[in-house]
């Protein structure tokens, strides 16, 4: 039995779902906008049991060799979703936390653990195991002193921020109109970046299966480039072998078998690495490419052994 756990409409869910029917798995889906018709008991001994009903149906935790991981941020699901009233907000929140233990202790096949997820609240600490594989990355400031942002700016010319943790933003780039806002950093801390030119390539690693697409695009930050009107190309493409092990390499060392890996390729054939996603959105680039990740995922959700004794 393979658990999927999200919103049904979430695109990534509803693809690796389509993808385990094709190939004849049997599937439990829990819906996280309905909770009040889930219960879940946990036995936790010498390894991990318990029962999971959802609706009329009832599954041993025994009997769920995989789980794909799609929660919404319970918050951001809204009054409408949970339940309007205020204790059906409580049940969906226990469910959740009670689900996360449950994917953390299970010797099932999880994409991806909690525990490994975690890495994603903060981008700088990626870094490590990104430069640890042989990854480039650029040249990073996190700071709340005016004075040194003006430096780091000073030093690198064309200089782009980001979010530090995992909550999506929009990349911008550092423009001269900005450079007087730069006072404004003793209130927050805020991550500079050295621009690096050059071309991006997206790869989502699943198991020891590769998909690389190169992105064309003249925007700063590809995914919202029709804000600004520019066009994005999408095409899959080879990796070099060195670049492959190294994300492969990559994907490991976070623990996450199913990873979403932002790359640029230089002029100069140099390859930096900016992050490494915990749970991608792949179908904007399967749509683009047809690449089969959805059915690889599907595949090593339903054939591959459990991580855990």
């Amino acid at each position: 039995m393979i658990l999927l756990w999200g919103v049904p409409g979430d695109p990534p869910l509803d693809a690796v779902h389509r993808a385990l029917l094709r190939r004849g798995a049997p599937t439990l889906l829990i819906d996280q906008r309905r909770a009040e018709g889930t219960t879940l008991t946990i036995e936790v001994e010498r390894r991990l049991s318990g029962t999971l009903c959802v609706g009329m149906r009832s599954v041993p935790l025994e009997e769920i060799s995989g789980f794909y991981l799609r929660p919404q941020d319970g918050a951001a699901l809204g009054p409408t979703v949970r339940g309007a009233a205020e204790g059906a907000g409580r049940v969906g929140a226990a469910l959740d936390d009670m689900l996360l233990v449950v994917a953390e202790l299970t010797p099932a096949v999880v994409l991806n653990r909690p525990d490994a997820m975690a890495s994603n609240s903060s981008k700088p600490y990626q870094y490590s195991p990104i430069r640890s594989v042989g990854f480039a990355v650029p040249d990073t400031v996190i700071t709340t002193s005016p004075d040194a942002a003006r430096e780091f700016v000073a030093r690198h010319g064309s200089v782009i921020y980001k979010s530090v943790s995992g909550v999506r933003s929009i990349v911008g780039e550092l423009r001269e109109v900005d450079t007087a806002r730069l006072s404004e950093v003793r209130w927050c801390p805020t991550q500079l970046q050295e621009r690096i030119a050059g071309i991006d390539v997206r790869v989502h690693v699943v198991g020891e299966e590769l998909f690389a697409c190169e992105v064309r695009c003249e925007a700063v930050d590809y995914r919202y480039a029709h804000r600004t009107g520019h066009r994005v190309t999408l095409s899959r493409c080879q990796l070099p072998d060195d670049c492959a092990e190294r994300c492969i390499a990559l994907a490991r060392a976070t623990r996450l078998p199913l990873a979403g890996i932002d790359l640029r390729r230089t002029e100069e054939g140099a390859w930096y690495c900016f992050e490494i996603n915990p749970s991608p959105g792949f179908t904007y680039y399967q749509h683009a490419t047809g690449a089969p990740i959805d059915a690889a995922i599907a595949k090593l959700l339903a054939t591959s052994r459990p991580t855990r004794g």
